[in-house]
């Protein structure tokens, strides 16, 4: 109870004292705020082929993490019109296969967990079901084996930060 009486005193306060003196008009701000954003969390591969969730609506500064439960899972950015492809253009994500393998042995890069519908969307356009998740997994299922991109690019690989969470 303390605490939200605390905090909005303090947020009244700076709502005074942050009222101008004077007329004064500025032409530029004093100083720049930067918006920290939200972090979601995507599960790859938890209850079968499929990320949880599917669907992400993420702003500009925003996270988004991928949880791979241990088995053969990765995400790669690809096009609408081009499921389960890497972008043509060479500069989406991929985050990589980043499991243990024996010595000798290379990670299986192949498969079809895209066309079997382990697909997601980032943004999807709500206004035109004709670019919709359930249409981007119809048009992935319709795709012939995955295309593995050739790097591991844009983003980072970190540990587990909860290790004890089931992951």
């Amino acid at each position: 109870m303390f605490s939200k009486i605390f905090s909005v005193s303090l947020l009244l306060a700076a709502v005074v004292s942050a009222a101008p003196a004077s007329k004064t008009v500025r032409s530029t701000p004093d100083k720049t705020v930067t918006l920290t954003g939200v972090t979601h969390s995507v599960n790859a591969g938890l209850g079968g082929l499929r990320f949880d969730p599917d669907n992400v609506v993420a702003e500009v500064g925003d996270v988004v993490e991928w949880h791979f439960l241990p088995a053969n899972h990765t995400v790669a950015q690809s096009s609408f019109g081009e499921p389960c492809e890497p972008l043509a253009d060479g500069t989406g994500f991929f985050a990589g296969f980043n499991f243990a393998t024996a010595q000798g042995q290379a990670p299986d890069q192949k498969g079809n967990h895209c066309q079997m519908g382990m697909v997601g969307v980032i943004n999807q356009n709500f206004d035109n079901q004709d670019f919709s998740l359930r249409r981007h997994k119809e048009l992935a299922a319709l795709t012939g084996v995955s295309v593995i991109p050739d790097v591991q690019q844009g983003g980072s690989v970190i540990p587990n930060p909860n290790p004890n969470g089931g992951f």
